[in-house]
């Protein structure tokens, strides 16, 4: 195993940063941006708040060598569903697929990568994120070679499916990815992320980062369903932030089952008058893996729901934490919210730690939270062997209902069916990758549910 490496200018140095700006031909103002952005990375601890670095689990991370400015073939790929928009960021930069009907309904995507760069000058202040604040998500600004700006149009009148694949084909790879996405008024839309790995196995450790800013407009619904099933040697930091118009709907859904060291930063806004936000995360962590997890729900219209659902299950010497603010300003009356960690261990040297917090500034609310970190309860495994189901499968069964628990409350029903044979696999000690068929794409979704219940409701099927 690699060992853990004390100075980050090991990993990447500023001429490599300057080469991929160049190489990109970007403008002299984004390389200052990029360079500071390396700046911040050199100075950045991996985790700032000096209340978690005890708990982050980074440890063995060794970037050294990764190269964000080399490419390769592209991935081949079956044909897209209909109606679909597909985007692929692998070695070869990133790529949109359209169909017309799409483009002639007023969906727009500006593509950026090694051939792209230029397309993207002129709208500098629409990528635009936050500063980063920890080590990780600078470095992803600094290296930053992949992405798109989409926008849908208000009153599309049919449900919009993005498939977003992210594919790492390269040893020492460095694929950061930026996309925003502005949801106009009345909207719907379903992205699914996917991380794949190729079989080939990587020389070292690679980079992956996803960053993801969405916008909603007014009575809006979207849903951003990520898959993360890289390799075992994959370095991940995702950083998704969302806002949300009056009556609107978001609902983020993290599904983590592969990678060495996953960072997941969620942050999202609740702007608009009676909008609704689930925020639902489930992990699978076995060998050396590890799972550090932070959501963020901030309160700030009136009569808001947020609800935030996280589980893990850790084996082996894996590790996980999760961690979940929920904020409500002064102004936002009539907000009911609820925060939700649990983790359930199966080996001595797993370990997880749960921390929720509530920070409530208006009297006119209810904020709740529920957290526990527990083996496998020994009563349950007893009522399975009392019906002929005993040792690891028992063990599994329990584990597997416990992640169930999460994938039963999002917005797209028989999502268990179609994610547990990779949850399957990954117990049963196997990798998950990458197929030239694409056997492992996630297939046509549909979201359902009532405007009555914590369920969701779109008016038409969502393909």
């Amino acid at each position: 195993m690699a060992t853990a490496v004390a100075r980050p200018a090991e990993w990447v140095s500023p001429a490599q940063v300057d080469e991929l700006s160049r190489a990109l031909g970007e403008t002299p103002e984004l390389r200052r941006r990029r360079l500071e952005a390396y700046d911040r990375f050199q100075e950045l601890p991996i985790e700032p708040n000096p209340l978690y670095r005890g708990y982050g689990y980074f440890s063995n991370v060794n970037l050294a060598g990764v190269d964000a400015t080399a490419t390769g073939p592209a991935v081949a790929l079956p044909r897209p569903p209909a109606g679909t928009l597909r985007v692929v960021h692998d070695a070869a930069g990133t790529r949109a697929d359209v169909a017309p009907e799409l483009a002639a309904a007023g969906v727009k995507v500006v593509p950026f990568g090694p051939t792209t760069a230029s397309a993207a000058d002129g709208q500098l202040s629409s990528w635009e994120t936050d500063e980063p604040a920890d080590r990780l998500s600078a470095l992803a600004s600094s290296l930053w070679n992949r992405g798109y700006l989409l926008e849908v149009p208000p009153h599309l009148p049919a449900p919009l499916r993005v498939q977003d694949l992210t594919i790492l084909s390269r040893p020492h790879e460095a694929l950061s990815i930026r996309r925003r996405v502005l949801a106009g008024a009345a909207s719907q839309l379903l992205l699914t992320e996917e991380v794949y790995s190729t079989t080939d196995a990587p020389a070292g450790q690679r980079f992956h980062a996803s960053t993801t800013a969405l916008e909603l407009g007014d009575e809006a619904k979207a849903i951003c369903l990520t898959l993360h099933a890289p390799d075992l040697e994959t370095v991940s930091a995702y950083q998704r932030t969302g806002s949300t118009g009056a009556a609107s709907r978001l609902g983020w859904l993290w599904t983590g089952l592969g990678g060495f060291r996953s960072k997941v930063r969620n942050h999202t806004r609740l702007i608009g008058r009676g909008s609704f936000v689930d925020d639902l995360q489930l992990f699978y962590g076995s060998g050396d893996q590890s799972y550090d997890s932070s959501v963020n729900l901030t309160h700030v219209g009136t009569d808001t729901h947020g609800q935030s659902i996280t589980r893990g299950v850790f084996t082996d010497r894996a590790r996980g934490m999760s961690r979940g603010l929920v904020r409500i300003e002064k102004e936002a009356a009539k907000t009911l919210s609820f925060i939700s960690e649990h983790a359930m261990l199966l080996s001595p040297g797993a370990r997880s730690d749960t921390i929720p917090i509530l920070e409530i500034l208006c009297r006119d609310v209810k904020a709740t939270h529920s957290t526990s970190v527990h083996p496998v309860d020994p009563e349950q495994v007893f009522y399975l062997a009392s019906r002929g189901i005993g040792g690891p499968d028992a063990v599994r069964m329990i584990g597997e209902g416990f992640l169930a628990y999460v994938l039963e409350r999002a917005p797209i029903p028989g999502l268990r069916d179609v994610l547990f044979p990779a949850l399957e696999a990954r117990w049963n000690g196997e990798a998950l990758p990458w197929t030239p068929g694409g056997d492992r794409l996630l297939p046509e979704l549909e979201v359902r549910g009532t405007e009555t219940s914590p369920e969701w409701r779109f008016d038409t099927k969502l393909r």
